[in-house]
């Protein structure tokens, strides 16, 4: 029998510094020049990467990483770069390998559409002037950065019958993978798929108008009987060097001036929505429904009406739970905190909203008991009623929290 041999703990240091946070050594640009690619302060890091590297986030095998992954900013064009000083087959003989990077990146890239030769990248920039938006523009806003500078922005919408523009979008949508947690690529043969994307406009050093992108919205245009239509918003990505720059807010307002104009819409949803989306949303609902006439302030302190369901639906396409949320958010608005009663009528309000479901749960069991139901499982699962207290005062406390983050923006 051979004995084992003993593991050289210094070879297992060795090896642990050999284990990099992808986090740290992956970095993004958007290049729309060529001096771009060694300008540091154009940089970006991705939020995750479990989703290409894994759980762990981790990526084995060098010392002193570098992964450039580089977009052409309109074209999207990209490129993947790798330096470092030293590989784990230094050390091992070739006994144990490093991670392929760039084929782990690439795996999650549409097939041929990117490039190891940053030459050959540079070259795609000598067309980039030529790329123009797809689609048809509906809106554009202005903006002026932490610099002082104007910025110009237009959001486009396209279908799939748009020339080129899926082709285009697949690159897009290869970001949603590093900064939107569980995100997916959707299924772009998908016609009922619509398309809402966001260019910055910008003069090069001709002084000639380019396009960069700057991030997209999908919305699936759900069938409803008979013959209607209830868009659901899916994804949002605004990139990181554009956010804080009222992209999202148009978006919502340019989508929602989209399907206002078709009577075939019934309402709009949102798939399950980030904390940061919903506010969003909140802020750009409440904002319209501000302007409505079931909204005004002696109505909205009255309290929540089939009118404003009605109003909101048919003018702004707000759907019904929306609606109630964005009323809770308004009253809120109108209502004097400092004002003891005033402030306790607001809170009862909304907790007896809160409080509904486990109220109907309380109801039938009553019912099943008086047909000689049992109910006592239904009775365990339930929550007493000062557990319940406790709890209900918990949901409120958040519930609250948001709408004051909401109400703050409104009146600023």
């Amino acid at each position: 029998m051979s004995e084992n041999k003993p593991v050289d703990s210094t070879q297992i240091q060795n090896l642990q510094n050999f284990v990099l946070d992808a986090l740290e050594v992956v970095e993004f640009k958007l290049i729309r020049f060529k001096e771009d690619v060694e300008d540091d302060s154009l940089k970006f890091s991705p939020l995750m990467a479990h989703q290409i590297f894994g759980e762990s986030e981790s990526i084995f095998g060098y010392e002193n990483l570098k992964v450039k992954v580089l977009y052409t900013a309109g074209p999207l064009q990209i490129y993947i770069g790798i330096k470092y000083d030293k590989k784990v087959e230094d050390i091992s003989n070739g006994d144990i390998k490093a991670d392929d990077i760039a084929g782990t990146i690439a795996s999650k890239l549409p097939e041929g559409c990117y490039f190891v030769n940053l030459d050959e990248f540079l070259k795609t920039l000598d067309k980039a002037d030529k790329f123009q938006p797809f689609g048809e523009k509906l809106s554009e806003h202005k903006t002026v950065d932490s610099e002082g500078n104007e910025r110009c922005f237009e959001i486009y919408h396209c279908d799939y019958k748009t020339p080129s523009f899926l082709k285009f979008f697949v690159r897009l949508e290869t970001f949603v993978l590093w900064f939107v947690d569980a995100a997916s690529y959707i299924d772009v043969d998908d016609p009922q798929w619509s398309y809402f994307v966001c260019y910055e406009k910008y003069k090069n050093h001709d002084g000639v108008f380019q396009y960069a992108a700057t991030g997209y919205t999908t919305v699936y245009e759900y069938y409803a009987y008979p013959q209607n239509i209830r868009p659901r918003i899916s994804q949002m990505l605004v990139l990181p060097p554009f956010q804080k720059m009222r992209i999202g807010t148009k978006f919502i307002e340019t989508i929602y001036k989209y399907y206002q104009g078709q009577k075939s819409v019934i309402d709009i949803t949102v798939e399950d929505p980030s904390e940061d989306f919903q506010r969003l949303r909140n802020f750009v609902d409440s904002q319209l429904c501000l302007e409505l006439d079931s909204f005004k302030k002696d109505l909205v302190k009255k309290g929540f009406s089939k009118d404003m369901i009605k109003e909101a639906r048919e003018r702004l396409k707000i759907n019904p739970k929306q609606c109630r949320k964005v009323y809770e958010i308004l009253r809120l608005y109108y209502t004097n905190v400092y004002d003891v009663d005033e402030y306790k009528v607001y809170r009862l309000d909304v907790k007896k909203r809160l409080n509904a479901v486990y109220h109907k749960q309380l109801s039938d069991i009553k019912k099943m008991e008086k047909v000689n139901i049992d109910t006592q499982w239904m009775r365990a699962t339930l929550p007493t009623m000062e557990e319940r207290l406790v709890q209900l005062h918990q949901e409120y406390t958040i519930v609250e929290n948001g709408y004051k983050h909401v109400v703050e923006k409104l009146k600023a």
